[in-house]
């Protein structure tokens, strides 16, 4: 089975991945079709040919192509930067004359009336805005009658009848003002306008926000180089990663990015791995070791034979489950939407409902009073309350959380972690600090603790190693100076030696000790405890004895404990996932209050671990920091990323803490429940507005009182109603956390 990978163009909200979906899986041989909204992408699994999954794309009125490689990626990035900008000259070329017209007319009211030389003026407002919902919303007229060739509708059919009523009925107006009555004479470009501008506003901040989430695989690409130094016939050229092929020879130099995945031939060095573990510490890499695509070599240089290319890479594959990830996230279902498909004929039957019940039975002039209350219907049902009820909720609520240093990538996360119940943590850069630090000093009988760091600190000054940089950085904290050391000599995968005032000591692991031949039986009960503390030892020694151990681990971060805390307090159920020893992920578990561990797994298991629990029924929050957490973090319904972990992480996660701190979990939550319960709220006034003002503009009050809503009533209520909604959104800058 193939997967091909579409580049789609045209998709605005989430009935258009519908319609996407379902041209696709109506191809022949495509088994499972996956669009993803966020990257403007479908992935699509089958037998099938390219060409025709194109051409389904098409037929549903959307544009596709097929992408491959780096270059597809900054072609597409390029057609989002163009959509972009034109969507904002958009709101420009609608938002000023629109603005003109209705500050001139309803507030100012400057403008000439229809009779004599105001109605040239009005007949070129009314060209103007023709050229303006063309040029401006062209897009949702084109949108609208895809949706009508499949008998369907959405919120661009809305648009194009609140926009195109209003002109048409304007237009009207200006040609054959006689033709109704005299109160009812009054144009609606501005409204037509306005509400081009105000939509078109929506979808550039959404498509700011949305096209972020697509970082995610750019990082993830960023991690392998574009080239190799490859060693052929014992000549080192530097080559394009594409044309590096199986057994070949590379060479990989200090601080360089692993190219591929294969074994080291030649020479030892210290490789970080922690985008595949998250674990900080670099493991040492010698003659006959594996390593991995993507990780990142230490001080020393390597010759490495590859073993898998392409596709068949550990980061490819990352990659490829991201992808898979993000566009299996369920989006949330958009209320507004399923709405329409209902809303837009029942608009519809009442405006004709309305026409005829007038005409057949309303006074002189019957025609024009029919015309005048069809045409209130239809403005006064224009979606624009309806329209900004849930993103203004959004923008409201991601700054609020911007406030407190929460970035939310996409409103859908901003909803769906109201509704979360289960928050699983990652260890390492999660709960502790991600970096090596000296917890404790065990020193031998009858030795001085702060004399034997100096010490300890000084022999490691030519050390690159990160358990040095933590045992020196426990001696400055202590403000002990640096000794002078000589013969300072370096032992390949067991520690240091060196000299001070001639006398030689030695720093490193168990396996130097015991080759020296020095005993460790005394130390038998400290090293057990620093093992289920997952402290690693380092010894300081004399040619005689030992004389200090020294624990180094990963510290928990200060807020740990009451964050976990406070998450609790919220009835969230708190779990750990870390690819750490099973003891010491147990020890830090057991430190901060949680009950339930899942430790020793990898980026596989770990997303294995996320649809487990959802299957369950389970609303899931994933927050990590490192590569190894992306897949989780993309498939869990939220994901939270630590700010001071991988570009990776962040880019993956819907939420990233930029602090680093977890207290900022309790707050997002807070924040996302606030914003829910205000996205209801206006969406409520929305329909009460709808359900209350179509039937008055229709003219049911009209036989037991007289009163008939004018148009230009029903567009003051329109804006009214939008207006209610954006006051209400802005109460969530006053919450209080």
């Amino acid at each position: 089975m193939s997967t091909t990978r579409l580049s789609v163009a045209g998709m605005m909200c989430a009935s258009c991945v519908s319609s996407v979906e379902g041209a696709l899986q109506a191809v022949p041989g495509v088994q499972e079709a996956l669009v993803n909204l966020a990257e403007r992408t479908a992935l699509v699994k089958g037998e099938s040919e390219p060409a025709a999954l194109v051409q389904a794309v098409r037929e549903a009125g959307y544009d596709a192509a097929v992408m491959q490689g780096r270059a597809a990626e900054a072609e597409k990035d390029a057609y989002e930067a163009r959509q972009y900008r034109r969507l904002w000259w958009q709101v420009w070329v609608a938002g000023v004359p629109g603005a003109f017209l209705m500050l001139g007319d309803m507030v100012f009211q400057v403008l000439p009336d229809m009779s004599g030389n105001g109605r040239l003026f009005w007949f070129i407002a009314g060209l103007v805005t023709l050229g303006v919902l063309v040029y401006s919303g062209g897009h949702f007229f084109r949108g609208a009658w895809q949706q009508l060739k499949h008998g369907s509708s959405n919120m661009d059919t809305l648009i194009v009848l609140g926009t195109g009523t209003a002109w048409l009925y304007s237009m009207a107006v200006v040609l054959f003002p006689d033709a109704v009555p005299s109160l009812a004479r009054h144009a609606y470009f501005e409204a037509a306008l306005v509400i081009i501008a105000l939509v078109n506003f929506g979808h550039a901040l959404e498509m700011r926000a949305r096209g972020q989430t697509s970082a995610a695989i750019k990082s993830l690409m960023k991690l392998q180089p574009p080239v190799a130094h490859v060693v052929r016939n014992g000549v080192e050229t530097d080559l394009p990663l594409e044309v590096v092929g199986l057994q070949e020879t590379l060479r990989v130099r200090s601080g360089e990015t692993v190219p591929l995945d294969g074994t080291v031939l030649e020479g030892t060095s210290h490789v970080d791995e922690s985008m595949l573990t998250g674990e900080p510490v670099p493991v040492q890499k010698a003659g006959g070791d594996a390593v991995t695509g993507g990780t990142l070599n230490g001080a020393g240089s390597f010759l490495m034979q590859v073993s898998r290319i392409g596709a068949d890479t550990v980061l490819a594959q990352i990659i490829e489950r991201v992808r898979e990830a993000q566009a299996s996230k369920p989006a949330i279902a958009r209320l507004t939407d399923r709405v329409a498909s209902v809303f837009v004929p029942v608009v519809v039957s009442i405006a004709l409902l309305t026409f005829l019940l007038w005409y057949w039975l309303g006074p002189e002039p019957k025609l024009s009073y029919a015309l005048v209350t069809a045409m209130t219907v239809l403005v006064i049902a224009c979606p624009c309350a309806l329209g900004l009820a849930t993103p203004i909720s959004i923008i409201a609520g991601v700054g609020k959380a911007a406030q407190h240093g929460i970035l939310i990538r996409n409103g859908d996360a901003l909803q769906q972690a109201a509704e979360i119940d289960t928050v699983v943590l990652d260890k390492t850069g999660t709960l502790t600090a991600g970096k090596p630090v000296l917890q404790g000093i065990h020193v031998a009988a009858g030795q001085d603790e702060n004399r034997l760091l100096q010490l300890v600190a000084s022999l490691e000054q030519g050390s690159e190693h990160p358990l040095a940089q933590a045992i020196r950085t426990g001696a400055g904290n202590r403000e002990l100076p640096v000794l002078e050391i000589t013969d300072f000599s370096s032992i390949s995968g067991h520690g240091i030696r060196g000299r001070y005032e001639g006398r030689p000591y030695q720093v490193g692991n168990t396996r130097l000790m015991q080759e020296q031949g020095l005993g460790l039986d005394d130390w038998q009960p400290v090293l057990a405890r620093l093992d289920a503390q997952g402290q690693t030892p380092v010894f300081l020694a004399d040619e005689a004895q030992v004389l200090a151990l020294f624990g180094v681990a990963d510290a928990l971060k200060p807020d740990a404990k009451s964050s976990i805390a406070a998450l609790k307090a919220q009835g969230l159920t708190v779990i750990m996932l870390t690819g750490d020893r099973r003891e010491v992920a147990e020890h830090i578990a057991a430190d901060v209050g949680i009950e339930t561990v899942h430790a020793e797994v990898l980026s596989e298991q770990k997303l294995a671990v996320i649809e487990s629990l959802q299957q369950q029924g389970h609303r899931v929050a994933m927050v990590g920091d490192g590569v190894n957490d992306a897949p989780a973090l993309a498939r869990a319904d939220v994901g939270f990323a630590i700010g001071a972990g991988t570009d990776v992480a962040m880019a993956a996660a819907d939420v990233t803490l930029v602090g680093g701190s977890l207290a900022g979990i309790d707050k997002a939550i807070r924040i996302s429940r606030a914003t829910t319960r205000n996205i209801w709220q206006n969406l409520f006034g929305a329909f009460v507005y709808n359900t209350f003002g179509i039937p008055v503009a229709a003219g049911v009050l009209y036989p037991f009182t007289g009163l008939l809503l004018n148009p230009m009533m029903a567009g003051a209520a329109m804006a009214l109603s939008s207006v209610t909604v954006v006051t209400n959104a802005n109460r969530l800058g006053r919450l209080k956390l």
